[in-house]
């Protein structure tokens, strides 16, 4: 009985072995099939993340758009100041030639005096004479109204 429980204790030990082996792949595949779960989620950003990224952006926009806002306003009215000083000037020319100043706007927006307005800024002639001339201009997307009062005058 000896040889036949030494038979069987190496065929259990076989089983065990064989058994064994196959706990052992399969713990492996398990293994292998996590590790790739596991670096498929370490791909990207968490949620976290992409909030606080998010929220940086909502506060530099909420300072930055109401800069640029009056960045713009205060290019219109540069607009404005520039175009009523060259108002002036042809003004200065147009006297020269007709030894009076215009109170007509059409006057100086030709090629002769080389008055161009920007758009949407408007000028408004006041009193006009062979002394004295007074202009106000305004963009339309601009917050201040300019006024020159000439000869020689500067703008208010």
């Amino acid at each position: 009985m000896k040889g036949g429980e030494g038979e069987r204790e190496g065929i259990v030990r076989q089983e065990i072995f064989t058994h064994l082996i196959t706990v052992n792949e399969k713990t492996l595949r398990r293994r292998k099939m996590f590790t790739k779960m596991r670096a498929k989620d370490e791909k990207g950003f968490t949620l976290i993340e992409l909030m606080i990224v998010i929220a940086i952006i909502g506060i530099l926009a909420a300072i930055a758009i109401p800069q640029f806002s009056a960045y713009r306003v205060r290019a219109f009215n540069s607009a404005a100041n520039a175009d009523l000083r060259n108002a002036a000037t042809s003004q200065e020319a147009y006297y020269v030639d007709h030894s009076t100043y215009t109170n007509l706007l059409p006057d100086l927006t030709n090629s002769r005096y080389g008055l161009f307005l920007s758009s949407n800024v408007g000028i408004t002639m006041g009193t006009c004479n062979t002394t004295l001339y007074s202009m106000r201009s305004r963009n339309t997307r601009g917050d201040r109204t300019y006024t020159i009062i000439g000869p020689g005058g500067s703008v208010q």
